[in-house]
């Protein structure tokens, strides 16, 4: 289990933010490997307590609270995930501008994984492409410091800004989730088609994995196999358990790799 170093102090941010103000809880959606049927990791995304969307949550979210919003996310997906003894990895997303310094900032994540006895080599944080950032060298220094902690990072909502391939070039995450946008009906779509596979090609040369996000069909599913696409997240197969993790629904038409 891993602990935060003793020579990091807290930054003023820890002490002098004020309280959030609203409360919130987690649902769950898991992201499946095709190749066995199991499931690579469960994405912690952010409900109402009464269970309506994130939206409803994230219109609060501003510039002063932001720091304590994006803290009270990590303990309450990790506080979740070791209460539904979760398996395997479970997915962040992360608000890079809520971090001030990485190495200090990610002790409460640590502290929250010893308190609720959840090993912290399954944690992946996903920082997504539209984020507004304000510093690239920034988002990078975070970046490797998750990765010096033994983290996995994606890159969420891949293809959906503009900035995709500057950050790739930038820096190289374990994952990329390609944006739901670029999935729909792929299998009718040339162009969609002709820009995955260029995707696809510059993941495999700089050895990250691809998560194909917002499946909804199987044909979807069977063209993305055809690519060698392997790890899937979307409706085809299961929708977000509120503070559970939902049953898996496995399409026949998508067989297991040989």
């Amino acid at each position: 289990m891993q602990t935060a170093p003793p020579d990091i102090k807290p930054c003023h941010a820890c002490h002098d933010a004020p309280p959030l103000g609203f409360d919130f809880t987690m649902a769950f959606q898991p992201i499946v490997d095709m190749r066995d049927r199991s499931v690579f990791a469960y994405e912690a995304l952010v409900r109402g307590r009464d269970g309506s969307g994130a939206a409803s949550i994230l219109q609060q979210v501003n510039e002063h609270n932001r720091y304590v919003f994006d803290q009270s996310c990590r303990v309450k997906a990790v506080e979740l995930a070791a209460k539904l003894a979760i398996p395997c990895f479970v997915s962040i997303n992360f608000l890079p501008n809520a971090v001030y310094q990485a190495a200090t900032c990610i002790r409460t994540t640590l502290a929250a994984a010893q308190r609720f006895n959840f090993p912290t080599n399954r944690l992946l944080f996903e920082i997504t492409e539209s984020e507004q950032l304000v510093d690239k060298a920034h988002l990078k220094s975070i970046m490797a410091e998750y990765k010096r902690q033994g983290f996995q990072t994606a890159i969420d909502d891949f293809g959906a800004g503009y900035s995709g391939l500057n950050l790739l070039a930038e820096f190289q995450p374990d994952i990329i989730k390609l944006d739901m946008a670029l999935v729909r009906n792929i299998h009718l779509d040339l162009v969609r088609q002709a820009i995955v596979k260029g995707i696809i090609g510059v993941c495999q040369a700089l050895h990250i994995e691809i998560i194909a996000e917002g499946v909804e069909s199987e044909d979807e599913l069977a063209w993305l196999q055809t690519q060698a696409v392997h790890l899937y997240q979307g409706y085809l197969f299961a929708k977000p358990g509120f503070e559970q993790l939902p049953a898996i629904n496995w399409p026949a038409s998508g067989t297991p790799a040989a």
